[in-house]
Order: structure tokens, then sequence, then C-alpha cells
């Protein structure tokens, strides 16, 4: 492509150099540069683009887009703009042929469930063959295609290369988890959705949002980005339980579907069972009823499987389809995740890292009445200090006894973190360990038959970060070395 059509959508654009100069991608990372890119200057809150474009340049870029005056380089094109970072959408969506255009593309934001809602979502959809990708928390996945993912929601750069390659895999619908920082940095900026979904809003990331308010406000523009128009139809599906939704509901003109379990929703649950084997309820649709049988576990499943089943329906999924693809989905990795090695008490792993995700995770084991529930968790280090003795009051009030230890310390001491967790704490039943593996470790050891254990925090993670170090660590694989160091060999 050359620049010239590459710029042809910016407004107010001050090329210095030759505009018919061919481009081979677009990037504002200068490690990841190749010849006859485009290098973008864009400004985080702990770097400046600008001030990598030597790199940049060194490394084969052929064009540089500049927020403001630079030193110049003899034979290389710089585009000047008001903002590189709406540049950028702009460039990005151009550079791939808008790809989203060509995409049934739906979006998940909220605090928890995200992942789950996305992986069941591609379930229904695939179970009846229709095509799909999913990018979200755990990887990047479409037919013929699967990637670790290092974001919830990739930049724009990634992020619209993806969904170009998802169109040329001849993939129909596009499912993904959007997280508020994706967001309020505009990275979905020229993403094309056709449905946008509401999970919960509770505390989480006020270390980058700094208010509750601000942090909804986030979400809200995940469904004000839905457009005013009505040439193609949109959907916001919306969680009536959660009080969010009445403003998401207010910003946006798309239709709206709700769910819940309250009985204003349109999409509902009710004669809730759950058991150590799964959960059934009955599902209240505005096209029929039906009973769902799951072995998903526990009532924020429910919810996850609403938001799912609520996302489809307008797809044309029937509610025989819905409950055909329902019984047959699997757990989601490090979502109540059990590790079964043949012993007499369970240990489940879950990605629980919010208040309220932990209380959800453990009213949920609670309710599997086991002899004594055991909890371990931690925090992550340079995050939202304020939920940490929040997260131990939950932990202490509904676990039996608790482990309290370092999640993703990163550059905090760990202990101060801990200190933070607990120091407020008079109850005696817990003890604080700063090494993870040693505390999963205990717990398992102290276990005893029809008890539980709730490793929480990481879920499908396989590393801490330490410090800047990122290292090998994964709760599944140190509680099963654990069960087998202690003679349990039945794996199932």
């Amino acid at each position: 492509m050359k620049l010239k059509e590459l710029i042809q959508p910016l407004l107010f654009v001050n090329v210095t150099g030759d505009v018919e100069t061919e481009v081979t991608g677009i990037h504002n990372d200068s490690r990841v540069v190749e010849a006859g890119n485009v290098f973008v200057c864009t400004k985080g809150a702990n770097m400046d683009g600008h001030d990598y474009i030597p790199q940049a340049i060194e490394r084969g870029a052929t064009v540089i887009v500049v927020e403001q005056e630079v030193e110049q380089v003899e034979g290389i094109v710089y585009v000047h703009v008001p903002s590189t970072v709406r540049a950028a959408s702009l460039m990005v969506d151009r550079f791939y042929s808008s790809p989203t255009s060509k995409l049934k593309l739906i979006g998940v934001t909220g605090t928890n469930g995200k992942t789950t809602t996305t992986n069941l979502i591609e379930h229904l959809l695939t179970f009846h063959q229709h095509a799909t990708g999913v990018i979200g928390t755990i990887e990047i996945r479409y037919p013929g295609f699967q990637e670790e993912a290092k974001l919830t929601t990739p930049v724009c750069y990634d992020l619209q290369r993806y969904f170009h390659n998802m169109v040329e895999a001849d993939v129909e619908y596009g499912v993904m988890e959007v997280s508020s920082h994706a967001l309020h940095l505009g990275r979905v900026h020229g993403c094309q959705f056709k449905t946008a979904v509401f999970t919960n809003l509770t505390q989480d990331h006020l270390d980058y949002h700094k208010t509750m308010d601000a942090y909804g406000q986030a979400k809200s523009l995940l469904f004000s980005q839905l457009g005013n128009d009505y040439a193609q139809p949109k959907y916001a599906v919306l969680n009536a339980d959660d009080p969010w939704s009445e403003a998401y509901a207010g910003v946006t003109s798309a239709q709206l579907i709700t769910y819940g379990l309250s009985e204003q929703a349109l999409v509902r649950a009710t004669d809730i069972n759950i058991t150590a084997s799964g959960t059934s309820f009955s599902l209240q649709t505005p096209i029929g009823t039906t009973t769902i049988q799951t072995s998903l576990i526990g009532k924020f499943n429910v919810y996850n499987l609403l938001a799912a089943i609520s996302a489809v329906l307008p797809e044309g999924l029937t509610l025989e389809q819905v409950k055909a693809a329902i019984e047959g989905v699997k757990g989601v990795a490090g979502r109540f995740e059990t590790v079964q090695q043949g012993q007499p008490f369970a240990v489940v792993v879950d990605y629980a890292h919010t208040p309220d995700s932990l209380e959800n995770v453990l009213n949920t084991a609670r309710q599997l009445e086991p002899r004594k529930l055991i909890c371990v968790v931690g925090c992550g280090g340079d995050r939202d200090r304020t939920k940490r003795p929040i997260m131990a009051d939950i932990a202490i009030q509904l676990a039996d006894y608790v482990y309290f230890t370092s999640d993703n310390p990163r550059t905090e001491d760990p202990a101060a973190i801990l200190e933070d967790m607990t120091g407020h704490l008079s109850a005696e039943h817990y003890t604080s360990i700063v090494d993870r593996k040693a505390a999963i470790e205990q717990a398992i050891a102290g276990a005893g038959e029809g008890d539980i254990i709730v490793i929480a925090g990481k879920g499908h993670e396989n590393y801490q970060i330490i410090g800047t170090e990122k290292t090998h660590f994964d709760d599944k694989e140190v509680a099963r070395d654990k069960l087998i160091e202690l003679g349990y060999n039945a794996s199932s």
C-alpha cells in the first residue's frame, strides 16, 4: 500500500517526503519494526515513542508518524498529525482493509466473567458450524491459528492484524474481551461491533481509573460506540441485576437484551440447582423456555451462561440448539478448575483476583458443603492497593482457614503487600507465607477428607512476576506435584 492511501482518511496532516512511498506494515513498537514499516510515535504513562525514532529507523522504518517537531533524517518520510493515537487507529484500519466490517463482532466487557463468557459464545457458535475467532485474556485463536495472549485486549496494530487474518481464514464471528484500559486508551477505535455484552462491574483497576465512576464510564464506551444508525442491527446485552446496566442502556441506541435472575430480565434463570458435578436451571426467554444442565459450577457461571446465550439468540440459534451446545461445554482454564490426582479432598484453581470474584468462588465452594474450606490468596503488586484489605476480609469471612501469599508482587515488596492485606485483621485462622509455592504446598499437606482448597488469583497464568523478572509458575502444576509427592497418583 502507498503512503498516500494509508493517510487518506486523516484530517489536518502534514507530510515531509514522498507520499508514493510503499509501506509494508505499521507499528508503535520500535522493537518489532521491519523494513518498509510505518513507525507511529505514541505516548504512554512511562514512555514516549518519539524517543525511539532512531531505533525504528535502524530497524528499517521508512515513515515516521509524529505529533511534535522532531529532528529529521534524510530519506525518511515524516507525517505530522494532531494526535498519533487517533491517527494510528485510522491508518491501521485502512492498512488491513477494515476487517471488522467483514466480521460479526461481539465484544464482552465487565470486571468478572469476560473470559468464560467469550469462551461460551465461541462454543455456542462453533457447535453449530459457525467459524469463530476469539481474542481474550488467555489466547487468540481461530481455525488454523492459536497464540498466547499478552494483553486482554491487544493494541490496535495487533488487533486489526488478527481480525484481518480471521477474515482471510473465512471466520464469520469474532468474539473478544474488551478491557476498560482498551476502551479508555482507544485500542478498539475502528472496531465495528455488532453486539456488546456487559457482565458486571465491581472494584478493580482503581490504580488506573482512580474512581469507580471513572471505571464504569470507561466500560460505557463499548455501548456508546455501537453507533447511532440502524443500517445494520446492533445489540446491547446487559446484566439486569447490575445497577450499571441502566447507565449503559442510556448511552446506546442499540436494541437491548437483558439477562439475569430478576423478573425484569428478558433472558432469565430460575430454579437453580448447584452441585459438585454441575449446575441446572430453567432458562426462560422471549422465544421459549427450556432446562439447562451444565458441568459448570456456581451462580456466577449461571450469569456467564445467560450472557452468552443472550448474545447468540439474535444470531438465530434456537433454544434446542443452545441446550445441545451447553450440554457439551467444558470448563475454562483457570476458572473453578479442579486438580484431581485421586485425593479425598478437592483442589480448585481460579483466576479470582477481585473482591467480587473471590467472594463468588468461595461462596460457590461453600455451597458444595465441604468439611473445611481452605483458601490460598494474594494480591498483585503495582496495582489497586485499596482492594487488598477487602479481599482479605472476604477470605477470612468465607473460608475456615486462609493462606495469604504472593500473587505477582512485581516491583513491590511481597511482605508489604501481605501487610496491606492482613494488618487490620484480628482473626487467628490464617497464615501469611510470602512464597506462593510453599503456601500451596502447606495448604494441600494440611487438607483432610471432604475439604475444598481454593487457590485464587492466578488461574490460567503460568508465570509469576517478581521485581521485573517473569518466571514460570503454574498453580495447577505446583498443586499436582505436591499431590503426587503425597502419594496421590490416580490422575483424571
